[in-house]
C-alpha cells in the first residue's frame, strides 16, 4: 500500500498496456468498410484478466464482435456490494491520420487512435483492479470488468450486457477529465419520407417534386430548432437540439424526383423519450399537410437511446466522491456531457450508473490524446472506489 492510506498503482504499467490496446486496430465495422472490429482488442484484455485470476467469458454479440466479462468473485457476497466497470473497445475510423495505431508518447500525453476515447478507460480498469490485488486487498462483493463491442454505433454490447449481467451499480470509464459525470444527453434518430411522382422533367403537371417538398420539412425543422427546443433547459446539460443528418432522392435531372429521405438526429434531455421526439415530429408533418393537401410523408424512428440522470447521492457517486477527494487532495467536479453513453442502457437495465475517467482530447480527430498522469490518477481512484464499493477491510 501506498502512503497516506492510498492504493498504490503501477502507472508505467497501466500506461503500457494502453499502448498494447492502441496499437491494436478496433475500428467499428459498421462504421467503416474493412474496419477490424473489436476481436483482438477483446483477445488481449481478456488475457489481461485471466492473468489477474479473474473469471474471463468471451460472448460474441455478433459474428467476430465479441463482448469479455471478466469476474473478481467476492469473498462474502452477502456483505458487500456488487460493483461494474464498464468501457467500449471499438473505435472511429482514423481518415487523416498519419499513424493512427502507432501510440506515441509526447511529454506526458499519449497519442494515438482510441487513446482517450475509450482505451485508456479499459487501461484503467484493468490497473486498478491489478492495484487492489497488489495491495493483498480481495473486495467481499463481486467485481465485474465488462468490455463491449459497438459503442460507437448502436451500442449492441453493452445492451446484451445490461440484458444478462446485474451489479449493484456500474461505472463507466469513458473520459471525463477526473470529473464526476451525473448526467448526458439522448438522442433519437429518425427518418422522414417525402413522396413525389416521377415524370419527365418536361411534364410538370405529371411531376411532383418530392425533394422540394423536403425543403419545406427543412424549414420547419429549423424552425423547430431555432424556435421550440430552446425553450426547454436543464441545468448541466443546458438545451436540446435537432440537426439534418443525411439528406438523398432524385434519379437524374430530367426527372421529377419520386421520393426524398431525410435522416435527423434529435437530442434529447434526460426527461424526454423517443415517443416525444415522435409526437412531436409527427405534429410538424401534420401542419404541412394541412398547409397542402398534395404534401405526402411518412416517419421512421430508427433508433433512440436514453439520456441519463443520475442521483448526486447514490451510493455509488459517494464512494467516487470519497475517492476522488482522497486522491486528488480536493472534492470532483460534478458535470453533465452532451455525448451519449452507454451508462444509460445500464441505468435504464436497473443498474445505477455514473461516468467517470481519464483526461484526454481530439475524439474523433486526427490529434487524440490521453494525459497519462491523469490515467494512473483515475485507476488509483477506481481502485479506491472498489475496495470502498464492494468492501473490504481498510487500506
Amino acid at each position: 500500500m501506498a502512503e497516506r492510506g492510498l492504493i498504490r498503482v503501477d502507472a508505467a504499467a497501466i500506461a503500457g498496456l494502453l499502448e498494447t490496446l492502441v496499437a491494436i486496430p478496433s475500428v467499428n465495422p459498421t462504421l467503416v468498410s474493412g474496419g477490424a472490429g473489436e476481436v483482438e482488442v477483446a483477445r488481449c484484455l481478456a488475457r489481461e484478466c485471466a492473468r489477474l485470476g479473474m473469471a474471463v467469458a468471451t460472448e460474441d454479440v455478433a459474428p467476430g464482435r465479441p463482448n469479455v466479462v471478466a469476474v473478481l468473485p467476492g469473498v462474502d457476497p452477502t456483505r458487500g456490494r456488487s460493483l461494474m466497470l464498464n468501457g467500449h473497445t471499438d473505435t472511429v475510423g482514423a481518415a487523416g491520420m498519419a499513424a493512427p495505431f502507432t501510440p506515441v508518447r509526447r511529454g506526458e500525453r499519449l497519442y494515438g487512435r482510441g487513446a482517450s476515447d475509450m482505451k485508456a478507460g479499459l487501461a484503467a480498469m484493468v490497473g486498478a483492479v491489478a492495484a487492489v490485488l497488489d495491495a493483498g486487498v480481495r473486495p467481499r462483493g463481486d467485481l465485474l470488468l465488462t468490455f463491449a463491442v459497438d459503442e460507437e454505433d448502436a451500442s449492441i454490447g453493452t445492451a446484451r450486457i445490461a440484458r444478462t449481467r446485474r451489479a449493484d451499480a456500474a461505472i463507466v470509464t469513458e473520459p471525463t477529465g477526473l470529473r464526476i459525470c451525473v448526467a448526458h444527453k439522448g438522442f433519437v434518430w429518425a427518418a422522414i419520407r417525402t413522396q413525389g411522382r416521377a415524370a419527365h422533367g418536361s411534364d410538370h403537371a405529371a411531376g411532383i417534386d418530392a425533394i422540394l417538398r423536403m425543403g419545406r420539412v427543412l424549414q420547419a425543422v429549423e424552425r423547430l430548432d431555432r424556435d421550440v427546443l430552446p425553450r426547454r433547459s436543464h441545468p448541466l446539460l443546458g438545451r436540446p437540439s435537432v440537426h439534418a443528418s443525411v439528406i438523398t432522392g432524385g434519379e437524374g435531372p430530367s426527372t421529377y424526383p419520386p421520393s426524398c429521405t431525410l435522416v435527423l438526429e434529435r437530442r434529447t434531455l434526460p426527461d424526454e423519450t423517443a415517443d416525444d421526439v415522435r409526437e412531436e415530429l409527427e405534429t410538424l408533418l401534420r401542419s404541412l399537410r394541412e398547409e397542402d393537401p398534395r404534401f405526402r410523408a411518412t416517419l421512421d424512428v430508427t433508433l433512440a437511446r436514453p439520456g441519463l440522470e443520475v442521483d448526486r447521492h447514490a451510493a455509488v457517486v459517494r464512494s467516487l466522491h470519497d475517492a476522488v477527494t482522497r486522491r486528488v487532495g480536493t472534492p470532483p467536479e460534478y458535470v453533465g456531457l452532451s455525448a451519449w453513453f452507454d451508462a444509460a442502457l445500464l441505468v435504464e437495465a436497473g443498474i445505477p450508473a455514473v461516468i467517470f475517467g481519464p483526461s484526454g482530447g481530439g475524439w474523433h480527430g486526427e490529434e487524440e490524446y490521453v494525459d497519462l498522469p491523469s490515467l494512473a490518477a483515475c485507476a488509483g481512484i477506481l481502485a479506491q472506489t472498489i475496495v470502498d464499493f464492494c468492501g473490504a477491510p481498510a487500506v
